[in-house]
Formats: C-alpha cells, sequence, structure tokens
C-alpha cells in the first residue's frame, strides 16, 4: 500500500513560507494513500539546543501541525525521538552509507560553512538518519522540496545498496510526491532569499502566530519597487519583490497570479499591500487561534503525539527488526 512520509524540524512558529510551501500540501494527503507526519527532533540536535527550548519548540510545531489541519484522527503525528526504530535503522544506514556519498551533499557544505571541522558528526550523517526516516516504515512516496531532492536521491541509494549487499528485495523505492501548487514564499526584505526563521530581522516574515496588526505592520513595510503593477506575470521576471507578493496573494486567496495582476495592473503597492494584509489576517486569523487554544492545554497535544508514536511504532519495529535480522543480529530475547 502506497505510504506517504513527511518529517519537519521544531525550529520554532512556521513562517507563511513554511505553510504555503509545505504543510498546507500536507493535509490533502490525509485523504488517500496512509500518511505520517514526524516532528524531526532527532534532527534539531544536529546542531545544539537549549533542552528547554526543544521541548517547547517540538510542542509547539505540533500544535500549528494540528491548526493548519493536520488531522491526528486521519493520519499519524509523533515525535520522531519517540520511535527508536528511527534511531536503530539509521546506525545501519550509517554502515551502508559511503563517505563519498555523504560527501556530495550541498546542504552540509552550506550548513557546516568554512569551519567544518568544527561541525557536528551527526550533522554530517543528518542524511542516513533522513533516509532511515522514510525506510522505517517502507513509504514510498515523500513530499520534498528543491533543497531535499538530493537527500531522497541518496535515500534510494542507501535503500538499493541494502538490498544488494544482503540479497534481498526490502526496502521500496521512494518517489518524490507533489501535490498541489507548493508556494515558494520569499523574505519581505529581499525578493531573492527564501523566507526563513533563521532571518536575524522578525520583519522578512510572517509567523503563524502573528496578529493582525503585526501582518499589517509587516506588509506594509514589505520591500517594493516604485513601477505599478502590470498586468502580466511574465514582466515581473526582474522584479523579485512584486512577483513574491503577488504570488501570496495569488496562494491565500487561490487565484491565479495572472489573475491578481488583472484586478491591480497599473496601481500601485499601497493600495495592493491592504488588500494583501486583508487575505492574509482572514486566512491565517483562525490558524493562530487554534494554536493558542492547543497550546494552553499543552496535555492534549502530547496526548495526540503519544498515541501517533504508538501506531508509527506499530508499523516501523517490525519493519526494523527484520531489517535487523537481514543484516545478522541475533533476536533479542
Amino acid at each position: 500500500m502506497p505510504r506517504v512520509f513527511s518529517g519537519i524540524q521544531p525550529s520554532g512558529v512556521p513562517t507563511l513560507g513554511n505553510y504555503l510551501g509545505a504543510i498546507r500540501n500536507w493535509v490533502p494527503m490525509q485523504n488517500g494513500d496512509e500518511s505520517l507526519f514526524c516532528v524531526v527532533d532527532l534532527h534539531a540536535i544536529t546542531v545544539w539546543q537549549d533542552p528547554r527550548e526543544l521541548a517547547r519548540q517540538t510542542r509547539e510545531m505540533a500544535a500549528a501541525l494540528i491548526a493548519c489541519g493536520i488531522d491526528p484522527k486521519r493520519c499519524i503525528l509523533f515525535c520522531q525521538s519517540h520511535v527508536r526504530a528511527h534511531a536503530e535503522l539509521a546506525w545501519i544506514f550509517n554502515c551502508v552509507a559511503r563517505i563519498g556519498w555523504l560527501n556530495r551533499m550541498t546542504q552540509f557544505k552550506d550548513k557546516a560553512g568554512k569551519d567544518r571541522e568544527a561541525a557536528s558528526a551527526g550533522l554530517y550523517v543528518y542524511p542516513n538518519l533522513m533516509a532511515a526516516d522514510i525506510h522505517a516504515y517502507h513509504a514510498t512516496q515523500v513530499p520534498v522540496g528543491d533543497d531535499q531532492k538530493q537527500h531522497l536521491e541518496l535515500a534510494n541509494d542507501i535503500g538499493e545498496k541494502f538490498n544488494h549487499d544482503y540479497g534481498v528485495e526490502f526496502f521500496p523505492h521512494i518517489d518524490p510526491l507533489i501535490q498541489g501548487v507548493a508556494a515558494r514564499v520569499m523574505s519581505l526584505r529581499d525578493g531573492t532569499k527564501k523566507m526563513s526563521k533563521s532571518d536575524p530581522s522578525d520583519q522578512s516574515r510572517i509567523n503563524l502566530t502573528d496578529d493582525a496588526d503585526a501582518i499589517a505592520l509587516k506588509i506594509r513595510r514589505a520591500k517594493t519597487d516604485a513601477e505599478p503593477l502590470p498586468e502580466m506575470v511574465t514582466a515581473l521576471e526582474a522584479r523579485p519583490e512584486a512577483r513574491n507578493l503577488v504570488g501570496i496573494l495569488a496562494a491565500v486567496t487561490g487565484a491565479a497570479p495572472d489573475a491578481v495582476l488583472r484586478d491591480h495592473a497599473g496601481k500601485g503597492f499601497g493600495a495592493f499591500k491592504e488588500v494583501l494584509s486583508e487575505a492574509l489576517v482572514a486566512h491565517l486569523s483562525p490558524i493562530a487561534a487554534e494554536m493558542r487554544r492547543l497550546l494552553a492545554d499543552p496535555g492534549a497535544v502530547d496526548a495526540a503525539l503519544a498515541e501517533g508514536a504508538h501506531k508509527a511504532a506499530a508499523i516501523a519495529e517490525p519493519i526494523v527488526t527484520r531489517a535487523k535480522e537481514i543484516v545478522g543480529f541475533l533476536p533479542a530475547r
């Protein structure tokens, strides 16, 4: 049976970019194939985390996912560290993957920066754990963005090498899954950079917990240019900030970018930003309200994660136990 798996790091309140680019597109995946959505706290500690902050942000991310429409009754929502099969299979994959494969991973180079020697070993073998996250469930479909395609290719390489080395057909091929239109949301301060939680300026992003006043202020201050809005999207190619704001309005209203421009062609950004602010507030206010409700009852969030971990373990543990048998480990007594 096709099975969908996706994970997200507990790195703070999701931004509008996280929501439109990924989370929103996970919601319809609950309607068909079996789907698992994981808060990947093991991945988070590849860089040092304050323990209290990590716990808070993990619960916060789970609440955000539920508020955005991920329903624990229709899918499996859980914390990565609550299912030991991830770590067990990751060690096996550490011994299957080749150093040369990991050396080609561009994300390690980007995240480690110039001082690679000071990076954690966990950051280096991060892709092996990501492969284990997927293969522990025999997942066959994974929603990915451009920045994760290389890791998905590596996950397939690892699965294929395991199968070849042990003469089995155990781990299935994983296909990237694209459902809906994943909006690429850029910084409000620089239209050439992705909207990011790591940007030092909070004015560069819309957080899902921002209230109406904060959203309006950030959109009003968003960088634009002096030209009026054109009639066609093609005319925005050299105008990254304008293209970003038009794309955001299209994404939250469900309109095509060309339709947005037809309604606003020839106008300046003052009036357009008011329309955009109103649309964002209308779309995000229910999510923020639901997040506040959920976080006011952390026990309920924790209970949902515990139930999800129980369901996830019921799938993963037999698969990883069989992988351990294939490798030659004696069964536990």
